[in-house]
């Protein structure tokens, strides 16, 4: 006799396997370049894995502290003050969280209830949508300008309503690799002042901003820094994205909030990870030098696709660079973003991902993003089999 699972409704009908498994799936499958998926092929530095060494071998291996660990959070609030003149306290407003993913996803279930709204700046990274649904909000989708990917202040304002609970940015920009201003920033300050609308302002590339533009963090604003979480991430900073180490700096009450999530949801996070990141921070050069060491990268690797028929979009920050592909000849004409990414996939040998993936309703303004956070041999490998476009 079998017995028969009970059926279950599924909280998440819509929700699939992301396209960032599907392109790297299909990179296996055909040996191609994988500039899809956003994380490095190149080690980090040996230092680091040495202290995580060290700190394993001085027996720091059992739980630590629901918050982090407290030379963690020091240097995280010390290093805040350093670049954006804000002291958080590190014991009640600094949250070490098991990557920027789970600190997203632990904020909205501590903010959020049924029925409330949060606006979502489109494209954006796949996590924010379902993470509001998941606790129960609703999502009130607003694009970006097409093609410059510029925040619309116009349609921010009249996205804000009664049951608006927050907002999300995402600065430096991913997909895009837009950054905002600090006149983009006074603006959503001036905006959200006669709101309750709490800010979650998502900084993870905020070390990837590149000659002539800095980063205008969240904390930099007394008025957007009182109502914002702010998220970011080790794995982004020090070339580990697979340790999935990641912080959040907010006011002692919102941080309160946080914390009864997230110690119901991980509890905690690696304990040797943590002490080794905070005696790597001791020294800042690591961070400071990282816009020159991607702008390097971005800039050969706008090099080589200037030879194409690629139109280059700018490349601000982040490690992604996206180019229009409507000039393109192809064997099938009109291919969507998606088809054209399968094509490039299989035939050329080079994965890429669809800006119409960060759209809800898959928006295709003909325009692809690559991944440029690879060794120079992966990106000159890849170049080589795009120069024939």
């Amino acid at each position: 006799m079998t017995a028969n699972s009970p059926a279950l409704t599924s909280k998440a009908p819509q929700m699939g396997t992301t396209i960032f498994t599907v392109m790297s799936a299909l990179a296996a499958e055909k040996k191609a370049v994988n500039l899809g998926q956003g994380f490095p092929d190149f080690p980090c530095d040996p230092r680091l894995t040495e202290l995580v060494g060290d700190a394993m071998r001085e027996g720091l291996n059992q739980y630590p502290p629901m918050p982090g660990v407290a030379p963690l959070r020091e240097a995280v609030a010390a290093k805040i003050e350093a670049l954006y003149g804000r002291r958080y306290n590190a014991n009640t407003e600094i949250t070490v969280t098991a990557g920027a993913t789970q600190a997203i996803l632990a904020i909205i279930l501590a903010i959020v209830h049924p029925g409330d709204e949060v606006i979502v700046l489109e494209p954006c990274y796949d996590s924010y949508v379902p993470n509001i649904e998941l606790a129960g909000g609703r999502v009130v989708r607003v694009p970006l300008t097409p093609g410059s990917f510029r925040p619309d202040f116009d349609r921010i304002r009249a996205a804000i309503g009664p049951r608006t609970r927050a907002i999300l940015i995402n600065t430096p920009h991913n997909p895009s690799g837009m950054v905002w201003s600090r006149d983009e920033m006074l603006t959503l300050q001036d905006i959200l002042a006669p709101t309750n609308v709490v800010l979650i302002s998502d900084e993870v590339y905020e070390h990837m901003v590149y000659a002539q533009l800095q980063h205008w963090s969240a904390a930099l604003f007394e008025g957007l820094a009182a109502r914002a979480f702010i998220v970011s991430s080790f794995g982004k900073t020090y070339h580990v994205t697979g340790w999935k180490v990641g912080t959040v700096a907010a006011p002692a009450a919102y941080t309160a909030e946080l914390r009864k999530v997230h110690q119901f949801m991980v509890f905690t996070v690696n304990t040797p990870m943590q002490h080794a990141l905070a005696r790597y921070m001791a020294d800042p050069a690591p961070y400071l030098e990282l816009p020159a060491f991607y702008q390097r990268k971005r800039d050969l690797f706008r090099k080589g696709l200037a030879q194409t028929s690629f139109k280059l979009l700018p490349g601000e920050g982040t490690y992604f660079q996206c180019v229009d592909i409507s000039g393109l000849k192809v064997p099938e004409k009109d291919l969507s973003e998606a088809d054209f990414c399968q094509w490039l996939t299989a035939e050329i040998g080079v994965a890429a991902i669809p800006l119409s993936a960060f759209y809800g309703n898959g928006f295709d303004q003909k325009v692809i993003r690559f991944c440029f956070a690879k060794k120079d041999e992966t990106l000159l490998a890849a170049l080589e089999r795009l120069k024939g476009l």
